[in-house]
């Protein structure tokens, strides 16, 4: 690793965000406002959605959120699970609203998600939402993309990753413009939104995928890579050219059963000027901008 390699802390940086919504909601409660409210949803026992949930609620609450559950068994109905999502919107004490993912396959993911009333959507997958994105409005964003936005902040950020006294604030929005950008990957929840966001701040972007033609050529050109391919250490040192910032949303287990992501982190990174670990990069702000979303959206209901 070069001495000018960033490692792209998500674990800190989520705090810095935390911190922010912390003191957000004191300002409301002391102001003698309500608490934000978060709704969540979980239908099935997966035991990594059951954890996810566990860690999203534990957050908002150390944030100073209430969290409302509604759990349901894996054979849950569409009206059923509609029927809570109803309730949610419907609920005054309730800001942001949680339907974890993925869905068992006999219910439809866009259909439950088109319930949910598009002012308390915290995951930002709304149609509408996702709508205004595309017109380059609205204000509640896909969560893993919002991450991925902060950490390409912060990779060109002079805040130093895990200084003392740093805020939210300090690290700006960098203007990308002159920069060619590669987003992996092409999904509503990460690819597509991920692009958008990319374009917002002025980067010339190339949306690849599994049928791209000669898909390391492209990278290689990129000053900015951002993958969600979904294969262990799919990217090598050869994809990436020197100078480059990686943003790796993978999550994968490898041969051994280590969690590790889409790119071979110790072969790229001595060539990056900033790159997001696998555990401990974007999963962390993925969770965190959830959060963000809910203060958000209670913030404009005050």
């Amino acid at each position: 690793m070069t001495n000018s390699t960033k490692i792209l802390d998500g674990k800190w940086l989520s705090k810095l965000v935390q911190a922010e919504v912390q003191e957000q909601v004191s300002r409301a409660k002391f102001a003698g406002q309500r608490a934000p409210g978060l709704g969540v949803i979980l239908v099935g026992d997966n035991p990594a959605s059951h954890t996810y949930v566990t860690n999203k609620e534990r957050l908002a609450r150390d944030c100073g959120l209430e969290t409302f559950d509604r759990f349901f068994p894996p054979e849950a109905g569409s009206e059923e699970v509609k029927a809570a999502i109803q309730e949610f919107n419907q609920d005054p004490r309730i800001d942001g609203i949680l339907l974890q993912l993925p869905l068992p396959k006999h219910l439809s993911a866009n259909e439950l998600i088109a319930a949910v009333n598009p002012a308390k959507d915290a995951d930002g997958l709304h149609p509408v939402n996702q709508g205004l994105l595309m017109r380059g409005e609205g204000w509640l964003r896909p969560c893993t993309p919002l991450g991925v936005m902060k950490l390409i902040d912060l990779a060109f950020s002079s805040v130093g990753i895990g200084a003392e006294g740093a805020a939210l604030k300090d690290i700006k929005a960098v203007d990308l413009a002159g920069r060619k950008a590669v987003v992996i990957g092409r999904s509503l929840l990460v690819g597509k939104p991920s692009a958008l966001m990319l374009l917002e701040r002025n980067a010339t972007v190339t949306i690849a995928h599994s049928r791209t033609r000669n898909l390391q050529l492209v990278t290689r050109e990129a000053d900015i890579v951002v993958t969600a391919v979904g294969i262990a250490r799919f990217i090598g040192a050869e994809w990436i050219k020197d100078g480059a910032v990686v943003i790796d949303v993978g999550i994968n287990r490898d041969s051994s059963g280590r969690l590790v992501g889409d790119v071979d982190f110790e072969s790229v990174r001595p060539q990056c000027l900033a790159i997001t670990p696998v555990p401990g990069g974007v999963g962390p702000m993925t969770v965190s901008m959830l959060v963000y979303n809910t203060v958000q959206a209670y913030l404009r209901n005050l």
